[in-house]
C-alpha cells in the first residue's frame, strides 16, 4: 500500500496537492484527525487491496501540537505499514500574498493575531513535523502542472503515469474551429484534390488523394518541419504536467488535405510512445 501523510503550512497547496494524487489514484482524505490515522490504516489494510494508494491531509488545523501525530506514525510503525511524509511550504511574501488574493483567514488569525505573526507562528509550530518530512516541497514559484510533474515523479508507476493522450483531429474552417484545440494548424496553402474530379469524392484516408497531397515537396518539407515541432513541444507539454494534448488540422471542408495530414499527425505521435486518437470530424459533412 501507498500511503501518504500531506501536510505543511496553510496556503502552500495540500488542497492542490491532494487534488493531484487523488488524479494520479489516491483514495484522500483533507484534514483527518491525528488519532484516527492508525485506524483509518487499518481498514484501508482490512479491504485487501481495496484501497492501495491513500493520501491523508493533516495540518494546524487539528491541532496547535503534533504529539498526537506522532503518536499515530508511531503506531503505523508498529503495523509495519511504511508510508510518507510529504511537507508543503512557501515564503512568507507568497503566502501573505496568497490569502489576501483569496480574502481567507488564516486558521490562526481566529483569535485576532495578524496575519503576518499567524503564518510566523504556524511555521514555526509545523517545524517538528517538517523535520520528519521524506519530502519538503516549495511551492513558491510552482506552477500547477509543475507540482503536478514532482508528485508524479515521487509515486511509484511515475512513468506509466506521465503518459500524454494526444488526440488529433481533422477540420473544415467552414465548419469553425474545435473549440478544445490546444494546437492549429492550417493546411489549405497544399494542392487541393477537391479540384481533382476522380479524387473529389473521396478522402484522405484513401491512398490515392493521400499519394496527391503527399506527392508535393511543399507537403513533405511542411511535414518535416511540423515533426521537428512537434517533437520539441511534446516533451515540453509532459514536464509541465500536461495530460492531454488536443492538435486540429484544418482544410477548406474537411475532407482531404486536413485528414490525410492528420493521419500522418497521429502516425508520428504514436511512434513516439503517446497514447493516441484521431478523429475526422467533418469528413461527412458538406
Amino acid at each position: 500500500m501507498q500511503f501518504i501523510i500531506v501536510s505543511g503550512l496553510s496556503g502552500a497547496g495540500k488542497s492542490k496537492a491532494a487534488a493531484i494524487l487523488e488524479d494520479l489514484g489516491f483514495y484522500c482524505v483533507d484534514n483527518m484527525p491525528a488519532e484516527m490515522i492508525p485506524q483509518f490504516a487499518q481498514l484501508c489494510l482490512a479491504t485487501k487491496g481495496r484501497y492501495e494508494k491513500v493520501a491523508l491531509v493533516t495540518d494546524v488545523r487539528g491541532s496547535l501540537t503534533f504529539d498526537t501525530l506522532f503518536r499515530a506514525l508511531d503506531a503505523l510503525d508498529e503495523m509495519k505499514l511504511h508510508y510518507s511524509i510529504l511537507f508543503m511550504e512557501a515564503t512568507t511574501d507568497v503566502l501573505i500574498k496568497r490569502f489576501k488574493e483569496t480574502r481567507r483567514l488564516h486558521p490562526l488569525m481566529r483569535d485576532g493575531t495578524p496575519l503576518l505573526q499567524a503564518v510566523e507562528r504556524e511555521r514555526t509550530l509545523l517545524e517538528p513535523i517538517r523535520n520528519r518530512a521524506g519530502v519538503v516541497i516549495d511551492t513558491s514559484v510552482l506552477s500547477t502542472g509543475k507540482l503536478r510533474g514532482l508528485l508524479i515523479d515521487l509515486v511509484d508507476g511515475g512513468v506509466h503515469e506521465r503518459a500524454m493522450n494526444v488526440r488529433v483531429i481533422s477540420f473544415g474552417f467552414k465548419h469553425g474551429l474545435p473549440l478544445e484545440s490546444d494546437l492549429v494548424f492550417d493546411v489549405r496553402f497544399l494542392p487541393n484534390p477537391y479540384y481533382i474530379p476522380e479524387l473529389r469524392d473521396q478522402t484522405g484516408l484513401d491512398e490515392p488523394v493521400r499519394s496527391f497531397v503527399f506527392q508535393y515537396q511543399q507537403t513533405r518539407d511542411y511535414m518535416e518541419k511540423l515533426q521537428e515541432l512537434l517533437a520539441m513541444t511534446l516533451p515540453q507539454y509532459l514536464e509541465e504536467g500536461k495530460t492531454n494534448l488536443v492538435i486540429s488540422v484544418g482544410c477548406t471542408g474537411g475532407h482531404h488535405r486536413s485528414v490525410a495530414v492528420a493521419q500522418a499527425i497521429a502516425d508520428f505521435t504514436a511512434k513516439r510512445g503517446y497514447t493516441t486518437t484521431i478523429s475526422h470530424r467533418d469528413i461527412g459533412r458538406i
